[in-house]
């Protein structure tokens, strides 16, 4: 029987769970898959093929490689005979594969769908043979090349250098990065960022957000990438937006901050990789850790160079390395786990403070990183200047005026800061306050619900220059604003988008309800989980092919039989064709498929020396000739 044939059965018979899982784990494209055959030729294209064996250690494509060569030379072999031909291989990497081991790496093969295993033997697909077999001719290692040459000394040792210093550095890039993550987060959550087609953040927002983090152009997708790989922020619709992953993680302290991204970091290491790193927790991560990568995974190429420059990045802009060598955190996060870790590298943090200065120029200054809830608070009504060891905020008309639209009032931003601040309340700052909160509320948004109007929401004011101001404002220009009364006007957006951009014109706006009282707005910049209803891709494709197999009998269905025999026709398959004689019996007959039409199947016996024409409602089963 064909692979494709076989393949396609194979997967008609898995779970939707597995199917899921694999179909994930292989990175296959649904576009263009009809039927359980398209996703077996999807699986077993060459191309698809040698992506996954690129992502395979040495091990693993040792095993594979003995078991394609001996069903070259014998047919299927057993696992038993794989290992055999491994242990009496000259290398060291074959001497050193077991049984067990043999047994482990050919469920991994099994589980990505390279080969399929029997009751007593593994047939591996011809695809993924000839592609092994392909490999010297572009440079990849042959089977006496995965299994000949002996692993490299992994690691150098750290030189004689002072810890405190490694962990002195380590704490402050660790520090530098937990404060420019939490300026992205804040940037996009206020202010989703634009994702560009072929990747990135337009330029507009990575330079909004540099500044905001303090950082330079070329950092802002690093930064990006860390706090994705973290589920702290996502893309949705075209942005990236903050999750509530990470509005919860803005609230932690420092040292579970920085726990979090850790975490994330080291989970994502190849089980392989993080064994070595925390057996050898006092080695440099220079040529050496390279050099053992490429020794483990031989075919990786770019994939994995990219992988390396990613965790070793990672490694040292979170501060689990300094200058390639483990910090003090990085070696317990390596050996001990992430809470031996984060106690560790709490301790080498600044120690976070709940009082401010407020100062008579509007600033708010903070002598060092500020408790989450206090730093929470503080950005609500004021906006951040500068983000370091000591901080700065300032407070304004436009950010009260964005408390207040989130609910609160003059009184409840005063007597917070009366709580925090080491200095009282300065009478500028007293005074600011109150003449916002008496300006709120000037220029009012509302929806409207008419179908008469091509209009969703209106702006309306008391101060007829104000809302004129409004109206030949060039940066609300988009809201299109039609003016229908001298004090009103009326947009085609909705209210939420109205107000915002009303709001960061600096104006004094606030949101009423049809009965003209004042309601509070929060931004609603949280990417959302998938909806309840929603389907993934994936799901999707299994639930459309699990509906196109759907027969009377899934074993003899119609539809289900031609497609087999269209597929051993294709590749000059020989099969083994069951047919119900007229007394019921069954009758074996050993064909090489030709052609299906009108109902028939034609094809050549070969042992007969004949041409055999078979009505398809009289075939009960194919199998593979014997």
């Amino acid at each position: 029987m064909s692979d494709t044939l076989a393949l396609a059965t194979r997967l008609r018979g898995m779970s939707d769970d597995a199917l899921v899982a694999v179909l994930r784990a292989r990175g296959i494209r649904v576009g263009g898959i009809k039927d359980f055959f398209d996703l077996a030729e999807a699986f077993l294209d060459r191309e698809s093929v040698q992506q996954i064996l690129t992502r395979l250690d040495r091990t693993t494509l040792a095993v594979l490689a003995a078991a394609a060569q001996l069903t070259d030379e014998f047919g299927p072999p057993t696992a038993g005979q794989v290992a055999e031909r491994l242990a009496g291989h000259p290398g060291p990497s074959g001497r050193g594969v077991l049984g067990e081991s043999v047994t482990a790496r050919i469920a991994v093969a099994a589980d990505l769908l390279l080969l399929e295993p029997n009751s007593n033997s593994i047939a591996v697909y011809g695809t993924v043979r000839d592609q092994l077999r392909s490999w010297p001719a572009f440079g990849l290692p042959s089977l006496d090349q995965l299994v000949g040459s002996t692993a490299p000394s992994a690691l150098e040792p750290v030189p004689d250098v002072d810890q405190r210093f490694i962990d002195r550095v380590g704490a402050e890039r660790a520090f530098a990065a937990i404060t420019a993550i939490t300026e992205l987060l804040a940037g996009v959550e206020r202010d989703p960022a634009r994702e560009l087609a072929k990747g990135g953040v337009t330029l507009p927002d990575s330079k909004r957000l540099a500044n905001a983090m303090s950082v330079g152009l070329d950092s802002v997708p690093v930064f990006l990438d860390v706090a994705e790989h973290a589920g702290l922020v996502a893309r949705e619709t075209g942005s990236w937006m903050i999750t509530e992953t990470g509005g919860a993680w803005m609230l932690l302290s420092t040292g579970a901050r920085w726990a979090t991204l850790a975490s994330s970091w080291f989970n994502r290491l190849p089980a392989d990789i993080r064994g070595l790193l925390g057996e050898r927790t006092h080695a440099l991560w220079g040529s050496g850790l390279r050099g053992y990568i490429d020794w483990l995974y031989p075919a990786g190429g770019d994939w994995m160079d990219q992988r390396i420059v990613d965790y070793t990045r990672d490694a040292e802009l979170l501060g689990i390395t300094a200058n390639r060598a483990p910090t003090g955190p990085g070696s317990l996060l390596l050996a001990d786990g992430i809470h031996a870790a984060e106690r560790a590298m709490t301790a080498l943090l600044p120690a976070e403070v709940e009082r401010v200065y407020l100062q008579h120029d509007l600033s708010v200054v903070a002598p060092g990183p500020l408790a989450p809830h206090v730093d929470a608070r503080l950005r609500s009504f004021t906006d951040v200047e500068s983000r370091a060891l000591a901080s700065s905020y300032r407070v304004s008309t436009s950010s009260v005026n964005r408390a207040m639209a989130a609910g609160e009032t003059a009184e409840s931003i005063l007597e917070f800061l009366r709580g925090i601040s080491l200095t009282g309340i300065p009478q500028p700052l007293d005074y600011l306050i109150g003449e916002a909160a008496s300006r709120y509320g000037q220029v009012r948004v509302g929806a409207l619900d008419d179908p008469r109007l091509d209009a969703q929401s209106y702006i309306r004011s008391d101060d007829e220059l104000l809302i004129g101001a409004i109206l030949v404002d060039q940066n609300l220009s988009s809201l299109g604003f039609e003016r229908t009364a001298r004090d009103r006007a009326v947009s085609r957006f909705p209210l939420d988008a109205v107000f915002w951009a009303v709001s960061d014109g600096r104006y004094p706006v606030a949101a009423e309800d049809p009965e003209r009282e004042i309601v509070s707005l929060r931004r609603q910049r949280t990417a959302r989980p998938a909806p309840p209803g929603a389907v993934h891709p994936l799901d999707a494709l299994v639930e459309r092919l699990r509906l196109g197999a759907e027969t009377e009998d899934e074993e003899t269905g119609h539809a289900w039989l031609i497609r087999q025999l269209d597929s051993a026709i294709k590749t000059k398959t020989p099969l083994t064709v069951s047919v119900t004689m007229p007394n019921g019996a069954l009758m074996d007959y050993q064909l090489e498929p030709t052609s299906v039409a009108g109902g028939r199947l034609r094809g050549r016996d070969n042992r007969a020396g004949i041409e055999r024409t078979l009505p398809l409602s009289r075939i009960a089963g194919i199998s593979a000739a014997e």
